[in-house]
C-alpha cells in the first residue's frame, strides 16, 4: 500500500513538472516570438536569414521552336532540294553576289509559329462529315466502328507514302451546317447540339487525334457562329475550319451561288482564336479555309498569320486528277498564304469523265505537298 501510493505522488509530481515546462514555454515564445524560439531551415538558412537573402530558384526556359528544321520542312514540302541555301528562297529577289535570287512562290515566309504548332513537322488526315447525313461525308455515312476502321487504314496509306512526316489522324465535323431552309431566324443555318460535337471528340480520342470543327454560316456570320463554340475551341485537341462556298453575303439561299469571305473575315477569326490560345495557354491553333475558285476568298494577299494560328488553305475541288492538279497550282501554290490542304472525294471524284481517285503519292508530287488531307 505504501509502494502505491508512493508512485501515485511520483506521477503527480511529474505532471507538476510538466505543466510547468509548458507554461514556461509559452511564457518564451510570448517574449521572444515562435519564429526566433524554433528556427525554420531552408538550405541552410534559418526563417531570418531566408526573410532578406534570396534563394536560388533554377528557372527552366520554355521550349523554343528549331526555326532552321522549320524553314528546311517548308523546303521539302516545295520539293527544293536542302543542299540549296534555304534563306535564299525567303528573299525577296535580291542579289548574292554574282547570282540572283528569284523569289519562289512557295514557301511564303510569314511569321513563325509558337512552340508546338502541328504544322509543318505533320500531316493531318482527316474524315469529314455530319452525323446526321449520310451523304455530307464519311463521318454520317458508315457506323462509327467501321468509319474508324476506313480512317486506320487511311492513314496507314500516308504513313506509308511518306515516312518521315508523322501523320495527325482528324475527325472533322461540320458543327454548323448551312440549310436548305431559312429556319426560325431566316439565317438558313442549323447549329448541331453539344452531344454531337462530344461525339466527334470521343472518335478522335479513339484515334488519338484531334478535332476540326466545320463552320457554314449560310446567311450568318462567323463573327456570331464561331464563339458559340467557344467551350470547344478553348480544348487544345480542337481546331476550326470556315467554308467559304456557304458564306453567303448576298443574301441568296446556300447552294444556289458559291459564297464568300474576305481577308478581313479570316483575320477576323484567326485573331479571335489567337486571343483563346493566349488566356489559356494552349499550344498554336489550325484555321483551315475552304477554297476553290477565284471568288470564294478575297484579298488573299492581306490574310496574316499569326505566332498563335496557323492558317491552311483547302483546295476542296472534285473531280479528275488534272482538273484537281489545275485547281490546286492556280489557287494554292500562285496564290500562297501559309500552308495547304487538298480534298479527296470517295464518290464524286470518281464521277464521270474521271475514273479513280488521286493516290496519296500522286497527292505527295503537288507543289507544295499538302500538310492536310481531308476525306468526304
Amino acid at each position: 500500500m505504501a509502494k502505491k501510493q508512493k508512485n501515485i505522488k511520483k506521477a503527480v509530481v511529474y505532471v507538476a513538472m510538466a505543466a510547468l515546462g509548458c507554461v514556461a514555454s509559452l511564457a518564451l515564445v510570448y517574449l521572444v516570438g515562435y519564429s526566433s524560439l524554433f528556427a525554420v531551415h531552408y538550405g541552410g538558412l534559418d526563417d531570418a536569414h531566408a526573410s532578406t537573402t534570396p534563394v536560388s530558384v533554377k528557372v527552366v526556359p520554355p521550349p523554343v521552336l528549331d526555326t532552321h528544321a522549320y524553314d528546311l520542312k517548308l523546303l521539302s514540302l516545295a520539293h527544293v532540294a536542302t543542299s540549296t541555301p534555304w534563306y535564299e528562297f525567303f528573299s525577296t529577289g535580291t542579289t548574292t553576289g554574282t547570282t540572283t535570287v528569284k523569289k519562289q512562290p512557295w514557301p511564303v515566309k510569314q511569321v513563325y509559329p509558337n512552340y508546338g504548332a502541328l504544322l509543318p513537322f505533320n500531316r493531318i488526315v482527316a474524315y469529314y462529315g455530319n452525323f446526321y447525313s449520310k451523304g455530307m461525308g464519311v463521318l454520317g455515312e458508315y457506323p462509327a466502328d467501321v468509319m474508324i476502321s476506313k480512317l486506320n487504314d487511311t492513314l496507314a496509306q500516308w504513313r506509308a507514302a511518306d515516312p518521315a512526316t508523322p501523320v495527325v489522324p482528324a475527325i472533322d465535323y461540320i458543327a454548323v451546317t448551312a440549310q436548305g431552309s431559312a429556319g426560325k431566324d431566316g439565317k438558313y443555318r442549323l447549329r448541331m447540339p453539344d452531344s454531337q460535337v462530344d461525339h466527334a471528340l470521343e472518335l478522335a480520342e479513339q484515334v488519338h487525334g484531334i478535332v476540326i470543327l466545320e463552320v457554314q454560316v449560310g446567311l450568318s456570320t462567323n463573327q456570331i457562329e464561331v464563339p458559340l463554340l467557344e467551350n470547344y475551341l478553348k480544348m487544345p485537341n480542337v481546331h476550326l475550319a470556315i467554308d467559304p462556298e456557304f458564306s453567303m453575303k448576298t443574301g441568296a439561299k446556300p447552294g444556289t451561288v458559291v459564297g464568300t469571305v474576305d481577308a478581313t473575315d479570316i483575320n477576323w477569326v484567326s485573331n479571335y482564336l489567337a486571343k483563346l490560345v493566349r488566356e489559356n495557354n494552349l499550344p498554336p491553333k489550325v484555321l483551315f479555309v475552304h477554297r476553290y475558285t477565284q471568288g470564294m476568298v478575297t484579298n488573299y494577299k492581306n490574310i496574316t498569320p499569326l505566332p498563335e494560328v496557323q492558317i491552311v488553305m483547302d483546295m476542296d475541288g472534285w473531280g479528275g486528277p488534272a482538273k484537281k492538279i489545275g485547281t490546286y497550282t492556280a489557287f494554292e501554290n500562285l496564290q500562297p498564304v501559309q500552308f495547304t490542304g487538298f480534298k479527296l472525294f470517295y464518290k464524286n471524284d470518281i464521277k464521270p469523265p474521271s475514273t479513280r481517285m488521286m493516290s496519296p503519292a500522286e497527292v505527295l508530287q503537288l507543289t507544295p505537298s499538302p500538310s492536310f488531307i481531308q476525306y468526304q
